[in-house]
């Protein structure tokens, strides 16, 4: 279990406000920067630069997880890929030869998925994401000196850049189109974009090594490496919105209206296409459905639908299949147990008695006797092994849902 998981924040290790001040002046409205010395320190143990050559020589990164601009321009996967060689046939290897060409010519590289692939970015991606109860992912920019990797742009996700090695000089935008979907990117808006690119910018500065800046969806943004090469790690934060909200409505209001026969059934035949006249009282009577489906929607059941929705966008905390077997069957009484962590466990009763533990995994049913230890694990409690009983633990621990801890 890491520090920042022992009760530290990965929210205060970003900003130098706690979290109702940020949420109430920042947070999805307007930038904020925080340089090093405010902060408590540590991100630059993160990810560095011997990061980046670890996991594009030695890692056998595939396309996705890499892309490198130039010039404003994304460069097709086969520009810096190969195949893999004996044993490993793929043929979308990142090539750490093309990529040193590619650099040395002023590319920019940008190492994606991070918080699928490097350790530390893993643990702290999975605490943010739980303080702020939206997803998170995190991807790095590699920028040679005097160069910019991406010409003027919005995100349509949140973003905490963390500065971990050179300089970077930002000029930020406000926005030309106010808290974009995701189904909105900035091509959708090219002209604007340009537009404003070519104003003097609300707000220009420059990052150095352990600085943060905050910045919402939409609010456009562009930097440059100063004098030598910069990395920054980007964390998006993929925010639940109240289309979120909206999505959910639809889609139950559609299923329950669909339960109608008259909304069923099948339009007139119209041999010249679909008349005015003729099918104006057939939407009448499917928009009456669906507002008397939605009228009967209770909230509950929309929360219930976004937490199921929810648990799929992250993961639970890394586990060691081989560790875990291992620790299974060598389980001793006297063994500390916790909760896996970050696996979204919650306890739905039943009326009968027993009940079920939702988690990220697969839904584990809970006996009636057994209620009040999974009351205390989703609690966060430490349980010896003998208060759960070994063999249930051996099924929870095989089950991925429990591990051992040294605590």
């Amino acid at each position: 279990m890491s520090a920042r998981q022992r009760g530290h924040s990965a929210l205060q290790s970003l900003v130098a406000l706690d979290t109702d001040a940020f949420a109430r002046h920042h947070w999805a409205h307007t930038p904020v920067v925080t340089e090093a010395a405010d902060l408590p320190g540590g991100l630059l143990e993160l990810f560095d630069e011997s990061s980046v050559d670890e996991l594009v020589s030695r890692r056998g990164l595939r396309a996705p997880f890499l892309r490198v601009a130039q010039n404003g321009r994304t460069l097709g996967d086969r520009e810096f890929t190969q195949g893999g060689g004996v044993g490993a046939s793929i043929a979308d290897q990142v090539s750490d030869d093309k990529l040193l060409g590619l650099f040395a010519s002023g590319a920019t590289l940008v190492l994606q998925g991070l918080h699928r692939t490097w350790g530390p970015l893993i643990d702290f991606t999975q605490q943010l994401a739980q303080e702020l109860g939206h997803p998170v992912q995190a991807n790095a920019y590699v920028t040679p000196s005097q160069n910019t990797g991406f010409s003027d742009h919005y995100d349509v996700h949140d973003v905490f850049v963390l500065q971990m090695a050179g300089e970077k000089r930002w000029q930020v935008r406000s926005p030309v189109h106010d808290s974009p979907l995701r189904d909105e990117p900035w091509t959708d808006h090219r002209p604007e974009v340009e537009e404003a690119g070519r104003r003097e910018p609300d707000h220009e500065f420059t990052l150095r090594p352990g600085d943060v800046l905050y910045l919402p969806r939409g609010w456009i943004h562009s930097a440059t490496a100063l004098g030598g090469v910069s990395t920054h790690v980007t964390l998006g934060v993929h925010v639940w919105t109240r289309r979120h909200v909206a999505d959910e409505l639809v889609s139950m209001a559609l299923a329950a209206a669909s339960r109608d026969e008259r909304v069923r059934a099948s339009l007139d035949i119209s041999p010249t296409g679909f008349d005015h006249d003729a099918v104006g009282p057939d939407v009448e009577l499917v928009r009456a459905a669906l507002v008397r489906a939605l009228d009967a929607i209770e909230p509950a059941a929309v929360v219930d639908a976004l937490e199921a929705r929810a648990r799929g966008t992250q993961r639970p905390a890394p586990i060691g299949p081989l560790a875990q077997v291992a620790a299974a069957e060598a389980l001793r009484p006297d063994a500390s147990l916790v909760l896996r962590p970050y696996v979204g466990a919650r306890l739905v009763p039943s009326g009968d008695g027993p009940a079920t533990l939702r988690t990220r995994l697969a839904d584990f049913p809970v006996e009636a006797h057994d209620v009040g230890t999974f009351v205390a694990l989703v609690a966060g409690g430490v349980l010896r092994a003998d208060m759960i009983g070994l063999d249930l633990a051996r099924r929870l621990m095989l089950a991925g849902l429990v591990v051992a801890t040294d605590d």
